[in-house]
């Protein structure tokens, strides 16, 4: 298979309009790492990002980095952590969970939205891009938003571009706002809670004035007993008070305990990462609903799922299917709908993926604006043919 690999915007747009003039499709690649995401690509020729590397700007004072798409995030956040500041979405690295090498780039961060579980608090990865450059099915270059946060340009295409996975556009540049370090971080750990009584407490927490960045109820695990996790972040003197504060709320639910450096650290890496299903044979899925509705989604999946791992106060549900035909995957879709959400399959095999319905697919109206919006960025629909839903 042919692979572009563009080192110039100039390049890159080339590239997409020869071939949309041969009607060759193109898989659209960055550093590799979440390639087994949506369904499979059929495409004649890849086109990879790794070439267009590099930070482009960086304003400490101003809150501000912009990177080339192909830039390691890895290179991104040594960068902002030598000034003391972080990308507030805290990026999952998907690695771990699909058995993938390679490096997370910052342009697969912003086309697939990727965020973890301070999105609760600080928004998702879509909430933290202010900036964006890429090249569109149409081969054309364009610009969207600027790299000051209170840049406006009418139509915000950032926040629509995020998150559509390669189908719509090409991204050669992202510019994120960042926020400081925080000083420190305590986890207040209830054990033993069923799912129920779980998301009670997390509701309870995330309804407190003493804001949560993290909020998760961690499954039983071998001889360790289900463990209901809120995390708060802070200056030192910020965080004692909070953490009695936030113990006395949630007394009702059990006894609390408190953990914090790199034993807290590593504990939030882990359900960030969906750690829990990493090595197995399980078809994993991530399912977004209402909190309320996550007990109700639980007990509705646990013939088929028996371990499950909740995130966002109830609101992310990640379960492990078995990866075998579609019947799974119908019954999780249902079961997202009936709960009043939607369903993704991150992980399964590529038979699978190209089998099923990998997201949700939307209702009438919805399917047709995204038809829409497909056709009026892509109208020949070469990038990443067939990556979010079947024909598009």
């Amino acid at each position: 298979m042919t692979v572009h690999t563009p080192s110039t915007a100039a390049e890159l747009a080339a590239i997409v309009t020869d071939a949309r003039a041969a009607k060759t499709p193109l898989a659209v690649a960055g550093g590799g790492t979440r390639a087994g995401l949506g369904r499979p690509v059929q495409a004649a020729a890849t086109l990879s990002t790794a070439r267009l590397s590099g930070i482009t700007l960086y304003e400490p004072a101003e809150l501000v980095i912009a990177a080339k798409a192909g830039t390691p995030l890895r290179e991104v956040t040594e960068t902002l952590s030598q000034r003391g500041q972080r990308l507030p979405f805290e990026p999952m690295d998907h690695r771990r969970l699909l058995g993938t090498t390679g490096e997370p780039t910052v342009g697969g961060v912003a086309a697939a939205n990727v965020s973890g579980p301070a999105r609760i608090n600080l928004g998702a990865a879509r909430d933290s891009m202010i900036g964006l450059k890429f090249v569109n099915g149409l081969g054309e270059d364009v610009k969207s938003g600027g790299r000051v946060m209170k840049n406006v340009t009418g139509l915000d295409l950032v926040k629509a571009l995020a998150g559509s996975y390669g189908t719509l556009a090409v991204f050669h540049e992202v510019c994120f706002k960042v926020l400081p370090v925080a000083e420190g971080e305590r986890t207040l750990v209830i054990a033993g809670l069923p799912v129920a009584k779980a998301v009670a407490a997390l509701s309870a927490a995330l309804g407190s004035p003493f804001e949560p960045t993290g909020a998760a109820h961690v499954p039983a695990s071998g001889t360790e007993a289900a463990r209901t996790l809120i995390r708060i972040e802070g200056f030192d003197a910020s965080l004692a008070y909070r953490t009695d504060a936030l113990a006395k709320l949630l007394a009702p639910f059990g006894a609390v305990s408190v953990i914090d450096g790199d034993e807290g650290r590593a504990l939030w890496a882990g359900i960030r990462d969906a750690a829990l299903f990493a090595g197995t044979d399980e078809a994993v899925w991530r399912i977004s609903v209402p909190p309320s509705a996550a007990p109700a989604l639980a007990d509705r999946l646990a013939p088929l799922a028996p371990r499950m791992l909740m995130d966002w106060g109830g609101g992310l549900v990640w379960a492990g299917v078995a990866a075998e035909g579609d019947a799974g995957a119908k019954a999780v879709h249902a079961a997202a709908k009936a709960a009043g959400g939607y369903a993704t399959l991150i992980r399964a095999p590529e038979t699978i993926r190209g089998a099923v319905d990998v997201f949700a697919p939307p209702a009438g109206p919805a399917m047709a604006l995204q038809q829409r919006i497909k056709a009026s960025f892509d109208p020949d629909g070469i990038l990443n043919p067939g990556r979010m839903y079947r024909g598009m």
